[in-house]
């Protein structure tokens, strides 16, 4: 279990995420919604130790994250940020082996490049992957980008934007993916995003943020309302019933 109790992070004496409590059940899916400037990313980051916390609690299974070794860490979550560009001349296969270094230090041995060859084909990129990432679209590199987060094989995963560059197929692909690491290996996924549709129909729990405070949490049913959407968008969303979906007109 993720567990937050009364997070506090400030800039320029700005309160960015005002104290939060958030609890993410371990085998699920978690999206973290909201306008842009909500606290989203923030609040993924300070989870992964990418940025500290101000006040409050961060703990993962029971133990202080401000207490654990960084190469603990790393083999207890992985996280893919936003901006991930690499400047270095890397094929997909060297950058998704990458993922291996908490275990390998760079010296990969058989198990490495098995979760290496796994990670490849779990997004699609087996036919391609000896190609630079230079010679690659934007969605082919968040692909692979994906691809070495799977292989560094964390209990947790962090996501933030994961969906950025993809068209709707590659989109619909990731979070298939993502669906079965949570439903086939026992993952625990916490995701930032955008489009609430992708939120409503792969997730188990939602947690919805405006400016920097929880709004509401829990089943994706109870987040997915018109009046909880009303409250974090500022418009009015209508939602029709598909294939025992929940999908947002927001277009209209």
């Amino acid at each position: 279990m993720v567990d937050l109790k009364r997070v506090l992070k400030s800039y320029n004496h700005k309160n960015v995420i005002n104290d939060v409590s958030v609890s993410v059940e371990k085998g699920t899916i978690t999206s973290f919604i909201g306008p842009n400037g909500a606290g989203k990313s923030t609040l993924i980051s300070m989870i992964s130790r990418l940025i500290a916390k101000d006040d409050g609690d961060i703990s993962i299974d029971g133990k202080d994250i401000t207490k654990q070794k960084n190469n603990d860490m790393a083999k207890k979550i992985s996280i893919l940020k936003q901006s991930n560009n690499v400047n270095l001349r890397l094929t997909i296969r060297e950058l998704v082996s990458f993922g291996r270094f908490p275990y390998s230090q760079g010296r990969l041995n058989k198990e490495d490049w098995a979760k290496v060859d796994e990670a490849i084909d779990y997004m699609e990129l087996r036919d391609m992957q000896d190609k630079y990432l230079d010679e690659l679209s934007g969605g082919q590199r968040q692909r692979a980008h994906i691809a070495m987060v799977i292989a560094q094989d964390t209990e947790y995963i962090l996501l933030d934007e994961p969906l950025n560059n993809l068209d709707m197929r590659h989109s619909v692909q990731i979070m298939k993916t993502l669906r079965r690491l949570v439903d086939d290996l026992g993952k625990t996924i916490l995701i930032v995003i955008h489009d609430i549709n992708f939120a409503s129909c792969y997730s188990d729990q939602i947690v919805a943020l405006k400016d920097g405070e929880v709004v509401k949490q829990g089943p994706t049913c109870d987040v997915i309302d018109k009046c909880v959407l009303r409250e974090i968008y500022d418009m009015d969303i209508d939602i029709k019933h598909v294939n025992n979906q929940r999908i947002c007109v927001y277009f209209a």
